[in-house]
């Protein structure tokens, strides 16, 4: 498999990345045949090109929001961005305003703290504290905010939140008058007896759903994600944007998603198996010194090492690239994130280099 991508091209030699959420694993088959079918086919403009709702991407999303999480949603209100960031900032430029507050489950996934950082939207954190072997949050008043944004499952830390804990934030959403802006994108990763609930099933007209397959099927770089618009009035700022302002998404993109979507989830099972593999492997033999809760979703180890600035230490001790916890803004300082989407093989070169050095 060539390695090329952003993952494995910064790091110095003989140092293996287990930093950004890539996998390391071959396409699914039925995306590879999808691209290349349109690769030697039409590559003209597509009968969805006006519409920006990219008609079939549309039609998948229902489908599978049906199939696996029992949510109907109006596929009328879908819309299609590159990625999630780049649609977390389109939501926050039309609908709220320099100053306003946004709510967040910290520590959180650090691209979003970075947009909000640089549009002045001044964060509001939730956070979320370790309790025994999962996670646990006292939601503070979020008087002043304008929007709550949800990232569930959750990264860093792989929580999946539940339907009860979903409805006391949505008892808050109605309370403050908030847009719920809910990242769904790692729902797919969900493992069992684990369920995902989608928000717009609790608070649809306040929710606009973000997702994606990129990180399910890792295909990070067709840069391609959808919205499920479920609030009038935010379809409404939408609509009064120039039509043009925000792009729409590409042939290649569209036909990834809706291979994946549609014929990839015998892949996805595999790759759901060697996951479940690789989280248990990492409880059996990382040092007691580590405090590691098995994550509920996701393919990321949030783990306590105890100090701050380890990432760059077991960068030069142990040649391991991890992301270093003090990018996910507060409650981070003592972790380091380890992505354990590898395989087996290089899972366990992997902890061979960080047991001893965690030690």
């Amino acid at each position: 498999m060539k390695r090329d991508g952003l993952k494995w091209t910064r790091v110095a030699p003989g140092v293996i990345p287990a930093w950004v959420a890539d996998m390391d694993l071959p396409t699914a088959p039925a995306v590879v045949a999808a691209l290349r079918a349109r690769a030697e086919g039409d590559l003209g403009y597509p009968t969805w090109l006006e519409s920006y709702q990219a008609g079939p991407i549309s039609e998948a999303f229902g489908e599978r929001m049906a199939a696996r999480y029992h949510w109907t949603p109006d596929i009328r209100h879908c819309r299609t961005y590159c990625d999630l960031n780049q649609a977390l900032q389109v939501f926050l430029h039309v609908w709220t305003k320099p100053g306003d507050a946004v709510a967040v489950h910290t520590p959180a996934y650090h691209p979003f703290l970075g947009t909000l950082a640089s549009m002045n939207r001044p964060l509001r954190p939730i956070r979320l504290e370790p309790d025994g072997e999962s996670w646990r949050c006292e939601v503070p008043d979020l008087s002043g905010c304008k929007v709550l944004l949800l990232v569930n499952p959750h990264n860093p830390t792989g929580r999946v939140f539940t339907r009860q804990e979903l409805e006391l934030l949505a008892e808050h959403a109605e309370r403050h008058d908030l847009l719920v802006l809910s990242d769904e994108i790692h729902a797919d990763l969900t493992y069992a007896p684990h369920q995902h609930i989608p928000f717009a099933t609790i608070l649809p007209e306040r929710t606009v759903t973000l997702t994606s397959a990129t990180k399910a099927f890792n295909l990070g770089g067709i840069r391609c994600s959808i919205a499920h618009v479920g609030s009038p009035a935010v379809r409404k700022a939408l609509e009064e944007q120039p039509p043009f302002l925000y792009g729409s998404a590409g042939v290649f993109g569209v036909e990834a998603t809706v291979a994946a979507w549609r014929h990839g989830d015998a892949w996805l099972e595999q790759t759901l198996a060697l996951l479940d593999r690789n989280r248990s492997a990492l409880a059996a033999r990382l040092p007691g010194a580590v405090r590691y809760r098995i994550p509920e979703a996701t393919y990321l180890a949030w783990l306590d090492v105890g100090r701050p600035g380890m990432a760059e230490v077991l960068e030069r001790e142990a040649k391991v690239l991890l992301n270093d916890g003090a990018l996910f803004g507060p409650g981070g300082d003592r972790y380091v994130r380890l992505n354990f989407a590898t395989t087996e093989s290089t899972l366990t070169e992997i902890l061979d280099r960080l047991v001893p050095a965690l030690s």
